[in-house]
């Protein structure tokens, strides 16, 4: 496992399932032999992350830069901006809407998505 990299020499890939997003991962099971992932996920202004579920993982996201507005089941809307930390336990329905400024997340998944 590598124990020191440097995020700008990790390249941006499409997002697997959402078009427009794409993201950086930095840590992964794979990879790393490491029971999490982390990456970093940039959501484009006007673009949105529709309604979905994580059955096995709790996301932990910590926005960078960027605002937009997320859902979470049994908590309602929150405001996404820096400062914010969101954990949604796995198995809660989840999306993230209204991007006014370009979204930067660092989103972390516990176990690992991949």
């Amino acid at each position: 496992m590598e124990n020191l990299r440097f995020v700008d020499r990790i390249l941006w890939a499409a997002h697997p399932t959402i078009k427009g997003i794409q993201i950086k991962t930095l840590i992964s099971a794979k990879e790393h032999s490491l029971n999490m992932t982390c990456m970093l996920v940039n959501i484009p202004a006007g673009i949105d992350a529709p309604e979905h579920v994580h059955d096995a993982q709790d996301d932990i996201l910590f926005p960078l830069k960027g605002k937009g507005l997320m859902w979470v089941e049994g908590i309602g809307n929150i405001s996404l901006e820096p400062g914010v930390i969101v954990r949604v336990p796995k198995g809660t329905k989840h999306k993230i809407t209204e991007i006014t400024e370009d979204l930067l997340l660092h989103d972390t998944f516990l176990p690992a998505l991949f």
